[in-house]
């Protein structure tokens, strides 16, 4: 029994090693210090708020969130716009468009609008769980034990990752991108110093800009992580308690068989 454990162990290292290999090295991820990391994490209100003026002011003309309401960003725990502040933010985007093509303004109560056809980017819904950025030796995710999973590093590293170099392949130009896997990307640099003016004086460098914008893209793919942690933290603190109790009731159970007196 031990020896089949241990040839499917073994046939399981050498898959997760050939499939690692077979698609490449992957660039440098920076580990970014955000708020809601660990256990006891929490998003930060103002860095979701101003990511969201990034990805309004930037990203939004190339990129959609098709799976994030709108009235979310009222939320607790996200960036807790006020509601008056939400159905405005609604009726500036995108009209809604119906199957018989007309048209009517956005609702707060409607979805991000979603953006499709020739030179548009993947939707950025849930781009920070889908891209992990902390795979560890050989993809076998040791390193997300200890770091996460990464996903939001991995955008801040993608945005700040650009030298400035290009390069033409096939009349396509590339930058050249040291997280992006292969070093090239088609999409070219878009954030720069200064690009956005943010409400409340944040400076808006390009690396405060890739981390608010990151920080906001991990709430739109996991807005419920709060509840979560909240969730798993007394769930594990239960079944301490409940192992405490399992012991000292076997201890006290079998101690008249095992020839010792145990005080409760």
């Amino acid at each position: 029994m031990f020896r089949k454990i241990a040839i499917a162990s073994v046939a399981a290292l050498t898959l997760s090693m050939g499939a690692a290999q077979a698609a490449g090295p992957g660039g440098h991820v920076e580990d970014v210090p955000f708020s809601f990391e660990g256990p006891f994490g929490t998003f930060d209100q103002f860095q979701l708020q101003r990511g969201l003026q990034v990805y309004t002011e930037v990203c939004a003309a190339c990129h959609g969130l098709k799976f994030v309401p709108i009235r979310t960003l009222a939320d607790p725990g996200g960036p807790e716009l006020p509601a008056d502040q939400v159905r405005a933010y609604a009726a500036s985007l995108d009209a809604v468009v119906s199957p018989d093509g007309t048209e009517r303004p956005r609702e707060w109560t409607d979805k991000f609008p979603a953006r499709s056809g020739e030179g548009m980017g993947p939707d950025l819904s849930l781009m920070a769980k889908a891209r992990a950025g902390f795979h560890g030796p050989y993809g076998t995710g040791i390193n997300q034990l200890t770091k996460g999973i990464g996903g939001p590093e991995y955008i801040y590293s993608i945005l700040t990752g650009y030298s400035g170099e290009e390069v033409v392949e096939a009349g396509t130009t590339f930058y050249e991108n040291h997280t992006f896997p292969g070093g090239k990307i088609a999409m070219g640099p878009p954030l720069s110093e200064g690009q956005v003016e943010f409400a409340d004086g944040h400076e808006a460098s390009l690396e405060n800009m890739a981390e608010d914008v990151s920080a906001f893209l991990m709430w739109t793919a996991e807005p419920h992580m709060m509840a979560r942690k909240q969730s798993g933290f007394i769930a594990v603190t239960f079944l301490a308690l409940l192992t405490v109790l399992l012991y000292l009731t076997n201890k006290k159970l079998w101690a008249r068989a095992k020839g010792k007196s145990f005080e409760a």
